[in-house]
């Protein structure tokens, strides 16, 4: 049956109807292509997340939702502040950065706050130079250990 005010269908097909007809014979074939590019862009960005970058953790609009926590768009400047990780390093480092997002309770900035830490000391941080390895970034044995995450980046 139809829904709302609207009409109830009863086509009286004409003129060559079934070339108007819409099919799905190529879904199992677009769900493969989809793997296989999934697959594809996993192996580019090998050893870094599959999933892409991490994500803050906020709370949804409107009454109806705002009990529930989602993954946002990216860390506020002040949450990266917070963490000492400066905006433009955040990003080569996989931290997604959203310099419009405000933290309107301090709650939701410490809660940021603390992921970025947590991220931060998980991270393995390949040197630019192997023989001379600067503050911050892993020893050439924790190197090897890196393997790469394919779900999401620390899951809310």
């Amino acid at each position: 049956m139809g829904k709302g005010n609207n009409m109830i269908p009863n086509q009286h097909y004409h003129k060559w109807w079934q070339r108007h007809v819409k099919t799905w014979f190529n879904q199992p074939a677009r769900k493969v292509r989809r793997h296989a590019n999934r697959v594809k862009k996993a192996k580019a960005v090998f050893p870094r997340p599959a999933s892409g970058a991490l994500r803050p953790v906020v709370r949804c609009p409107t009454i109806r939702y705002h009990t529930k926590l989602r993954a946002g768009r990216g860390f506020t400047l002040e949450e990266l502040k917070g963490a000492g990780i400066g905006a433009n390093f955040a990003k080569t480092i996989g931290i997604a950065v959203d310099r419009r997002r405000k933290n309107k309770s301090l709650e939701s900035r410490q809660r940021n706050i603390q992921r970025l830490k947590e991220y931060r000391s998980k991270l393995i941080l390949f040197p630019i130079n192997e023989k001379k390895i600067r503050a911050g970034e892993s020893s050439l044995e924790e190197c090897k250990l890196a393997t790469q995450l394919k779900g999401p980046v620390l899951p809310i």
